[in-house]
């Protein structure tokens, strides 16, 4: 089965941006339904990456195609854990994603691949390749609370990530108490929109309002800053 492309945009937003556009947003689209009563949730990622940290060096040099492996929980909670492989295809993105249980979450995050040359799911099958070949390993854990606001059009999903925390060395990613460091010197808002094949019209226009005091679009890494304290040449 073909997995969608999208696209993806990403922005360094302050605090008074996102007041205005998450106000602005609350009255045209959907509030995710995983939301709390404030429409948030909690967002914890073990990030994998070879024994010669491809994935961050591929994301660092600019390299046009690449993979990022990751076990992904929401508010500290194993109900559901997903293994995901987030593609970058030039200026596209996509998404492979599966649920897994506990005990094979436990298995991957101990970097065992016993076993897995038998499993029916195709992603599975990647990262035992990978695991294999290339030693993939979990290298860091990734915390942050989102925002999110959905519509049909055009699968348009955006969302507000905030208070962004790194695990450092830790893969200890079911431990809800893990001690975890800020990478920014400040409290970082970080805007993500993603849609299908064109931006609607008028959320173009919202977002060209919230943002014209200046919001210049980056190519955001949140693996990439939550690896920084590994004082490597980057």
């Amino acid at each position: 089965m073909a997995v969608p492309l999208r696209h993806e945009l990403k922005f360094f937003i302050t605090g008074a941006q996102y007041h205005v556009l998450s106000g602005m947003l609350k009255n045209v689209l959907h509030p995710d339904p995983n939301g709390d009563e404030n429409n948030q949730y909690h967002i914890r990622s073990l990030y994998f990456d070879t024994v010669f940290d491809d994935a961050l060096n591929e994301k660092i040099s600019g390299v046009a195609n690449r993979n990022k492996y990751r076990i992904r929980i929401y508010n500290f909670s194993d109900k559901m854990i997903r293994l995901e492989c987030k593609s970058k295809f030039r200026d596209l993105i996509s998404k492979r994603s599966v649920r897994i249980t506990r005990d094979l979450a436990e298995q991957l995050i101990s970097a065992d691949p016993t076993g897995l040359e038998s499993t029916a799911s195709g992603l599975v099958s990647d990262v035992f390749r990978e695991m294999r070949t290339r030693l993939l390993h979990p290298v860091v854990i990734v915390d942050y609370l989102r925002e999110a606001y959905l519509h049909p059009v055009e699968d348009v999903r955006i969302t507000f990530d905030m208070q962004l925390r790194s695990g450092l060395n830790s893969v200890d990613m079911f431990n809800p108490h893990l001690p975890t460091v800020p990478p920014f010197d400040n409290e970082e808002i970080i805007l993500e929109v993603k849609y299908n094949r064109e931006l609607p019209a008028y959320i173009s226009q919202i977002l060209s309002f919230a943002l014209r005091d200046g919001a210049v679009q980056s190519a955001i890494s949140k693996y990439v800053y939550c690896r920084r304290f590994e004082f490597k040449d980057y």
